[in-house]
């Protein structure tokens, strides 16, 4: 038997036939059930081993259990702007609006107080899941058959909009979008999701780094020997589809403090641009890819590809809130690429090339905490979101990198006086350039950093920027001429 459900009434009733709306995928452009699953898993990782016991009790239950252990800070939902406009209006007018939701009424009524304008509210409490037929039942029990008006966003709306009065669609799924056409109901539709907004999501940008893979076949002249170079294309993609992957549940873990960031609150998930399960499923096809892509290549670059992801989906959960030992497990992960261009080749693994790229990445590394340091708004002794640095700390992240920078410079300067290189070069006196050009890119990159002109992912600055592209391509013909006979 349906059981009543406890309300908040911030004024008496008005007369008129109120207005329903509905909060996940209608209200707001993202669902909170997935929303506080992320939270909830971002807290404590080990909820994952209790969360099918509380589903086994129903998901009224699984809801409110979650709820009792995470927020979710109303503010900063991603609201549908242009259907939030239209429900203030109808405030504004006078008209009653009521929120009947899904979602665990904690977060209901946290959305209720922050907007101020539903008279009422129904949510799922331990007992009872507000959704579909008992979302229906429960308001018809309260208003009459055909005593509302309703505004719903999904095939779960559907036995809702059967005994609403007149039915409001906002960006429709398939099933309430043929309700729309047949019934000719008002429509807000979704903004249409565009190639650019998927690829954002996966950041095809990032794919950037791992040129690095390309690295050791460079070094070691068999750039233009075809297993080799197909061995480092198949690893370029395996890299690639893992990488995007791991960003996908990066952002769902991060949901709640991308929100508050300028600009990351920008981004797909973050947005409600594309949904949690649309990432969801997006990451786990790009798991696959790469897993599949692993069977082309040899055991050892399977491993390296293994241990990069699950330190990338570590780092994603408690590495990067730790001061220092993030900055050297993202130097680390970019050590692997290089590996994993070694693994998928078998070059052998160059001792001079793994120190150099620690330091020199490490710098790079720096330099993201320092640009987030710079660009924070927080108070002395203030933690920034998600991090384990505070804003004092500026100052000794600025010179640890600097420093990092040289060592760089000076481990490649050391290389190229070692009788070794002597056996890949014909002209290494060609090689000393290299050492100038390095100082150039790191120092270049903090100096802009110092200024507030730093993007704040460096590699990818490399990558783009003309001036550095230039001295790296100066760089790539002392490397060419040093190796020629």
């Amino acid at each position: 038997m349906l059981g009543d459900i406890d309300v908040v009434e911030s004024q008496p009733f008005k007369t008129g036939v109120p207005l329903v709306v509905d909060l996940d995928g209608t209200l707001i452009a993202s669902d909170l059930l997935w929303e506080s699953l992320f939270a909830l898993l971002s807290k404590n990782i080990f909820y994952i081993f209790v969360l099918p016991f509380w589903l086994i009790k129903g998901k009224a239950f699984l809801k409110t259990a979650i709820a009792e252990r995470v927020t979710l800070e109303a503010a900063s939902l991603p609201y549908r702007q242009d259907f939030l406009n239209f429900l203030l209006d109808q405030h504004q007018a006078g008209h009653k609006l009521v929120l009947a939701t899904a979602s665990a009424q904690k977060f209901a009524l946290a959305v209720a107080e922050h907007l101020g304008i539903f008279d009422k509210v129904f949510a799922t409490d331990i007992h009872n899941n507000v959704s579909s037929h008992r979302k229906a039942a429960l308001l018809v029990k309260h208003y009459g058959d055909k005593g509302f008006d309703y505004a719903g966003n999904s095939r779960d709306d559907l036995a809702v909009f059967a005994v609403s009065n007149q039915v409001i669609i906002v960006a429709p799924d398939r099933a309430a979008a043929r309700y729309q056409k047949k019934h000719q109901a008002r429509l807000f539709p979704a903004p249409t999701v565009s190639v650019m907004t998927f690829l954002k999501m996966l950041r095809v940008h990032q794919w950037l780094k791992n040129i690095l893979i390309f690295v050791p076949v460079i070094l070691a002249h068999e750039l233009l020997n075809g297993p080799f170079f197909i061995a480092s294309i198949a690893a370029f993609l395996a890299f690639s589809a893992a990488a995007s992957a791991i960003y996908i549940i990066n952002d769902l873990l991060d949901l709640p403090s991308d929100r508050k960031h300028l600009k990351k609150r920008n981004r797909p998930l973050a947005s409600g641009a594309i949904s949690i399960p649309c990432g969801l499923i997006t990451s786990t096809i790009l798991l696959f890819i790469a897993a599949i892509t692993c069977f082309s290549l040899p055991l050892e670059f399977a491993a390296v590809l293994g241990i990069y992801v699950l330190t990338t989906f570590a780092y994603s959960l408690f590495i990067k809130r730790k001061m220092l030992v993030d900055v050297i497990c993202l130097a680390g992960l970019y050590s692997l690429r290089l590996l994993g261009g070694m693994a998928a080749t078998g070059i052998e693994q160059s001792f001079w090339l793994m120190t150099f790229s620690m330091f020199f990445f490490m710098s790079l590394a720096l330099v993201k905490r320092y640009v987030e340091l710079a660009n924070s708004t927080l108070m002395v002794k203030d933690k920034l979101a998600g991090r384990g640095y505070r804003p004092e700390d500026r100052d000794i992240v600025g010179q640890s990198g600097v420093a990092s920078a040289f060592t760089a410079a000076l481990v490649l300067a050391l290389y190229m006086n070692n009788d070794s290189i002597l056996i890949n070069y014909q002209h290494p006196w060609i090689l000393w350039p290299l050492g100038p050009i390095v100082l150039y890119l790191n120092v270049r990159i903090w100096i802009l950093a110092h200024r507030g002109e730093m993007d704040e992912d460096p590699v990818v600055f490399l990558a783009t920027d003309w001036r550095s592209q230039l001295v790296i391509s100066i760089g790539v013909i002392c490397f060419l001429i040093a190796g020629m006979p």
